[in-house]
């Protein structure tokens, strides 16, 4: 089928769902989700506190880190709020005492054999949303089996996966350049949409999202400040953190994925707007406005 050039894709309008986040005045923790965020491997560990600190800050009701790095594998006096744990070699076994309601993989991940036991155990974890970004990507790209899982677990449970790839990790999972996803993002999201049976953002300039069952819309908002390590980290603790909380308050992933990709860039316009940036804006700076854009949007 002919996809439409950019100016004709629907933009993207979500921000009016964050209204059904509004918490009743009896809510506990419990509402807002379990949120487990796997990744961290040595020299990588930033990549998910920065997602960690995201999904705190954006309303998880608890936020697990399961960091692959021994040596930041400790809670953190900065943000205490953070389960920090070490990873287990018995990922299956793990993921079955903390009964997780949403996981997030990829943050910092690495390529180790830890890493890959902990993809596969995610994969085969029913059930409840996933969000899969950064080297778990390019894992699933090297590695057919970990496609095979995926695509797999989204026929068992349509609709309870989004992938969160760059124009580089995009590429991998099509085996092409990013030359050439750039060359037609349209195409690119509907590959990767084919390709895996999820729901797909493909970040970048004007952020494009579609799903098996949603059409593409396109994110407006957003600008080059947002060209900084540890952004992507950032929506993909949002969006965990949204997704979470939507279990309880009726926004499924898809609705999730959609605000959380809009209060993303909208937030990183704001802070310009304040001439916060765009050189030297930073992707915790954008946790601290998603935070406040959220909850004057209750």
């Amino acid at each position: 089928m002919p996809f439409p050039s950019h100016p004709a894709t629907p933009p993207l309008d979500s921000l009016a769902l964050i209204r059904r986040l509004k918490r009743a005045p009896a809510e506990h923790k419990g509402h807002a989700g379990k949120v487990l965020l796997i990744g961290g491997a040595p020299g990588m560990a930033g990549a998910l506190i920065l997602a960690g600190n995201a999904a705190l800050h954006l309303g998880a009701g608890w936020t697990i880190l399961e960091m692959l790095d021994p040596a930041t594998a400790h809670a953190s006096s900065e943000q205490a709020e953070l389960m920090v744990r070490l990873a287990s070699f018995d990922a299956k076994d793990q993921l079955q005492k903390t009964a997780p309601d949403l996981i997030a993989i990829g943050p910092g991940l690495g390529f180790s054999a830890l890493a890959k036991e902990w993809l596969g155990a995610v994969l085969q974890y029913p059930q409840i949303p996933l969000v899969i970004d950064a080297d778990a990507l390019n894992l699933i790209a090297d590695t057919p089996q970990f496609l095979d899982l995926l695509k797999q677990r989204n026929l068992e449970f349509p609709g309870m996966s989004v992938l969160t790839p760059h124009p580089g990790e995009a590429a991998n999972l099509l085996n092409t350049t990013a030359q050439t996803i750039q060359a037609d993002r349209l195409g690119a999201l509907m590959k990767l949409v084919d390709l895996t049976h999820s729901i797909v953002v493909l970040k970048g300039q004007h952020s494009l999202i579609a799903s098996p069952t949603q059409p593409v819309l396109l994110c407006q908002q957003g600008n080059p400040g947002m060209a900084v390590g540890g952004m992507g980290d950032v929506l993909t603790g949002s969006v965990s953190a949204i997704a979470a909380q939507g279990i309880a308050h009726h926004i499924d992933l898809w609705e999730a994925s959609c605000i959380g990709v809009q209060l993303h860039a909208t937030a990183a316009d704001s802070l310009v707007a304040k001439q916060v940036g765009p050189i030297g804006l930073t992707p915790t700076e954008v946790i601290f406005e998603m935070r406040s854009l959220l909850n004057k949007l209750l």
